[in-house]
């Protein structure tokens, strides 16, 4: 989410549109538009997309049904954003502005249905079945899967353990028609298999856990443990590591916020090199009122080879140091996280 240096940019701006469910109307729906620099980094390009034009600004487009199961048996149908990970696309609810590794790692966003059972005050359940990971549109004829769990062993505690689990191998290839069309078809609907079709499997076990310690300190945590194959038989990238939170309010109008990230990318399957990275980010929020925030944000990124672009192209470093002033303003009927 800070991508570029030495420029005034607009990161992102959203127009969420909501209507939720309630005692006398059990369906409801929602739809986020995003545009900005974002909307780069969180839709998904041509590697996980067939038509990835077609959805570029549509982050999140789903219905919801409350059945009465239970407490109410909540389904939704549609597009949706990633509960893999704490951290969430609107950076006014984030700890700091800009995001972790595994925020950038882990899938952004999945289409599919969803349920969710509260089983009571303590435990809700829920089973997702999607497409993929950053798949609108499919690219294989597998589905994929999440199992999770949300405990509140306390009342200011809350924990969260995801298991998601997938063939995320594209089988296959979308035929894009650059200059005039070879095809009587749409761009990206024709496709090529890719033989022999992968069959590995890709598999992630998240979880977080956040405590309320006082009124002014928040402390959270994250663990991720996953593995992806190729194929079946084939050789197990693994990444491991996980990330530290804390949030303590200065103030009633100024709060200041902490982060550490580890996270080992043992086979390259993150970054694409072998390697050990760490990130560790101070952030000063002030909030004069509700729909407006100043923050100040030093983050610095290191690894235990070169990794790290600079100035000069080809020329890379150990680690990188960022200072970032955000600006965000915020308004409309819906109060709370979104």
């Amino acid at each position: 989410y800070d991508v570029t240096a030495n420029s005034l940019s607009i990161n992102q701006t959203g127009l969420v549109l909501e209507r939720s469910p309630n005692a006398a109307r059990p369906w409801g729906y929602r739809m986020d538009l995003m545009f900005g620099q974002a909307t780069e980094t969180l839709q998904g390009g041509a590697q996980n997309e067939p038509r990835p034009q077609v959805y570029r600004h549509l982050f999140q487009a789903y219905g919801t049904h409350v059945a009465p199961i239970h407490k109410g048996l909540t389904v939704d149908f549609g597009k949706w954003a990633s509960a893999l990970g704490p951290e969430g696309n609107y950076t006014k609810d984030q700890i700091n502005y800009s995001r972790s590794y595994f925020f950038n790692f882990l899938p952004f966003y999945h289409m599919g249905v969803r349920a969710e059972l509260p089983v009571n005050d303590r435990l809700s359940l829920s089973y997702w079945l999607v497409n993929g990971a950053n798949q609108t549109e499919d690219f294989n004829g597998f589905k994929s899967q999440l199992g999770q769990a949300v405990v509140k062993p306390a009342k200011n505690v809350t924990w969260t353990l995801n298991y998601y689990n997938g063939q995320e191998q594209r089988d296959l290839v979308p035929m894009l028609n650059p200059g005039l069309p070879l095809l009587p078809t749409q761009p990206g609907l024709s496709v090529t298999p890719v033989r022999p079709m992968p069959r590995g499997r890709f598999h992630v076990m998240d979880t977080y856990a956040f405590w309320n310690a006082t009124s002014r300190l928040t402390l959270g945590g994250e663990f991720d443990y996953v593995v992806n194959r190729v194929e079946t038989s084939g050789p197990a990238q693994v990444v491991t590591g996980g990330a530290g939170y804390l949030r303590y309010q200065l103030t009633r109008k100024a709060y200041f916020g902490q982060r550490y990230t580890r996270l080992n990318d043992n086979a390259g399957l993150f970054s694409g090199v072998s390697q050990r990275l760490n990130e560790l980010t101070s952030t000063i929020g002030y909030r004069p009122a509700e729909g407006f925030e100043a923050r100040l944000e030093y983050r610095r990124d290191f690894s235990n080879v070169p990794f790290f672009l600079r100035q000069t192209p080809g020329d890379v470093s150990r680690n990188q140091n960022t200072l970032t002033v955000g600006l965000l303003w915020w308004f409309g009927a819906k109060n709370g996280g979104w």
